[in-house]
């Protein structure tokens, strides 16, 4: 019975979010990036991007800019995160190396890893407690490093607990609210608890970066907004976006960001996304 009744609410809820599209708010402005890769921001609403050489431009809540980063060794980043409170946090596979910057994109370090531990790292993120997630693809394993000490803490096998873990390619892993999600375009978003035990696999293949906020997960199809409800596993449409032309968002507290080719469009976060419970 209590089955049938969470079904009901899921289809019920499905329904309703699906059948109220909404439409976004008038941009604050639009920001032109030659060459824009990855976006991220931080919790007063600032803006984050790097280019695919890896320079990291920093803009106010307004789209205004006020910083650049260009790094002596060119690279593409394949991870740019500033929505931690005191560090930016920046990765790049190509390089094998990821660097650390205060609020202001200081640098404060700049690391490669160890290769007795990490032998070819294709994704990383940053974590709780001083740690780092390292997706290691030399020997398919997930690892916790302390990067104050540059120490493996942990070593997660994953071929031990996934389905056809050879053949895995990990676009990105990320933390958010004391799990890790990784995603696998080809096969799903696999969920991981703080220690790296496996909680579950959403079905969702989702080829662009992870945009999380509260308990959903949204993405772009084409030239709808569609996100996905952790607490109901239910999936809608959103809303209609204004081309089919967006490669994924990312959002703050009180901002929105679409990313086309060349350009990022900056928007305040609409009503109807932060009154989500």
């Amino acid at each position: 019975m209590k089955t049938r009744v969470l079904y009901l609410i899921i289809l019920l809820f499905s329904y309703r979010m699906g059948h109220a599209q909404q439409v976004l708010p008038d941009p604050i402005t639009e920001i032109p990036i030659p060459y824009v890769d990855l976006i991220s921001f931080d919790t007063r609403d600032q803006l984050f991007a790097s280019t695919t050489s890896g320079d990291i431009y920093m803009f106010d809540s307004k789209g205004i800019e006020v910083n650049l980063y260009s790094p002596e060794r060119q690279g593409r980043l394949s991870q740019l995160e500033a929505s931690w409170t005191a560090n930016i946090f920046s990765f790049s596979a190509d390089l094998q190396e990821y660097r650390l910057f205060d609020r202001f994109l200081n640098p404060l370090s700049d690391k490669g890893f160890l290769l007795n531990d990490v032998s070819l790292a294709k994704a990383a993120t940053l974590g709780n407690n001083n740690i780092l997630w390292v997706w290691d693809e030399s020997d398919m394993s997930l690892k916790i490093l302390d990067y104050r000490r540059n120490l493996v803490l942990q070593n997660q096998p994953l071929n031990l607990i996934l389905d056809n873990a050879d053949e895995l390619q990990v676009a990105e892993i990320r933390e958010f609210k004391n799990r890790l999600f990784m995603n696998i375009p080809k096969d799903g978003i696999y969920l991981f608890d703080n220690q790296g035990n496996l909680i579950q696999k959403i079905k969702l293949k989702i080829d662009q970066r992870l945009c999380l906020y509260k308990e959903y997960l949204f993405w772009v199809q084409e030239d709808d907004l569609m996100v996905y409800s952790f607490s109901t596993q239910a999936i809608f449409k959103m809303a209609k976006l204004p081309n089919s032309n967006i490669k994924y968002l990312q959002m703050s507290q009180n901002r929105l960001a679409l990313v086309e080719e060349d350009k990022i469009i900056l928007y305040p976060l609409p009503f109807w996304i932060g009154n989500l419970k």
